[in-house]
């Protein structure tokens, strides 16, 4: 573009129109995930009582330390043992991510069958990217069936461990969103074609 007003004034236009892009998908990323459960002073408790652990802490380490201690949600309570994989596989960096698993119980309790599954292998790890993407499902799965007791997410973790106790390995990411894109559809819960489950 040339160096003139004209061309000032359409760099302004398009810089304008990519962050206004960038904002709408920001607030439709927002507006799929469900709102956590535990109220913010609860999560404030509990990641004031990890003080006495050195971080990175992994989560035997946690669960060893507050293991008994108990979480209320809105779905009931929790205890952090119910929450965090008791491992030494699994590690934690700081308190906020400690934070982060357990506010969302029924997620955070489906990963931890999944993880404790997944040790049971030889030469078979969680990469990173693998669990984000269970986790992700499972976050889908709870926003479409939050008022289901979350019989979706439970159902597809339950498979999971199933596949790794028949086969020996972990399902590909691909299989578990398809897994839980058919039972979405068995149970008449509506998937389109652009969510994480529309697979």
């Amino acid at each position: 573009m040339a160096d003139d007003k004209r061309g000032r004034e359409d760099q302004a236009r398009n810089e304008e129109r990519r962050q206004r892009a960038r904002e709408i998908a920001a607030e439709l990323e927002r507006g799929d995930e469900p709102e956590p459960p535990i109220e913010p002073a609860e999560l404030a408790d509990f990641e004031s009582a990890l003080e006495p652990l050195s971080f990175p802490a992994t989560g035997a380490e946690i669960v060893e330390t507050v293991g008994d201690r108990g979480i209320e949600s809105i779905d009931g309570p929790y205890t952090v043992e119910q929450l965090v994989p008791d491992t030494d596989q699994e590690s934690f960096d700081t308190p906020q991510s400690v934070r982060a698993r357990v506010q969302r119980p029924a997620v955070a309790a489906a990963m931890k069958q999944v993880v404790e599954a997944a040790e049971t292998l030889r030469n078979a790890e969680l990469s990173g990217s693998q669990r984000e993407a269970y986790e992700k499902t499972f976050r889908a799965l709870r926003a479409i069936d939050a008022d289901d007791e979350d019989e979706g997410v439970q159902v597809i973790a339950d498979w999971i461990v199933e596949r790794v106790d028949e086969k020996g390995a972990l399902p590909g990411s691909r299989a578990v969103r398809r897994q839980a894109a058919t039972y979405c559809r068995s149970n008449d819960y509506e998937i389109r074609n652009d969510e994480w489950l529309g697979i």
